[in-house]
């Protein structure tokens, strides 16, 4: 995958970097990591800028922000309650009201948390699906969503081109990072759902 990415940024630009952010937003297996780097190392050999690939690249994060959004839009907080209160979704054992506290987090902490998860991988483009389900203000949406890609496209960018043709020096340590991000989220989940479940057999009891 790696080549392939770095064969379109060589034949298409500034595009090449809009259009696979854009798809990376939407598809996380597609590493960030390798288009930011390269594209801070093709500012030192071609005629491609650091500003135009920063922007390009925000430009590219917001599109796929924007169609994961609309996808949380569209399965909506009604509709997971309908899909929970069906029989299939009752093997989740969650309920509307669930749903509901849910929201209700997301209403109260979604901004930091659109923000803070730009730069988590995986995460960085699913929380726009949450985003959309809890109907969070567009204007709002678009604002943590552009600040919190701005700084880790430019952060990355910079580093690709401070490092030159070392790039992939710095993808083997975001990899690890990422690794290790995957692992503690894995780790947070487990104690969320056992925690979650306990409190939910409490109430069951009382």
């Amino acid at each position: 995958m790696q080549e392939a990415i770095i064969e379109i940024m060589n034949n298409f630009g500034y595009i090449g970097v809009f259009l696979l952010i854009a798809i990376e937003n939407v598809f996380p297996p597609i590493p960030s990591e390798v288009i930011l780097l390269f594209g801070g190392f093709m500012t030192t050999f071609t005629d491609m800028n650091l500003i135009g690939v920063i922007i390009a690249s925000t430009l590219g994060s917001l599109l796929g922000a924007i169609a994961l959004y609309y996808i949380g839009k569209i399965l909506n907080k009604e509709r997971l309650k309908k899909i929970i209160t069906s029989k299939p979704g009752k093997l989740l054992r969650l309920t509307p009201e669930d749903i509901d506290k849910a929201d209700h987090w997301f209403d109260t902490k979604g901004n930091k948390t659109v923000f803070f998860c730009r730069f988590i991988p995986l995460i960085r483009s699913l929380i726009s699906i949450p985003a959309g389900m809890s109907e969070m203000p567009m204007k709002k949406f678009l604002l943590y969503t552009t600040a919190g890609s701005l700084i880790w496209n430019t952060a990355l960018t910079i580093a690709g081109s401070i490092v030159g043709e070392n790039w992939t020096d710095i993808l083997k340590i975001m990899d690890n990072y990422s690794h290790i991000i995957v692992v503690l989220l894995g780790i947070i989940f487990i104690i969320a759902v056992i925690i979650f479940y306990k409190k939910r057999q409490k109430t069951v009891k009382k």
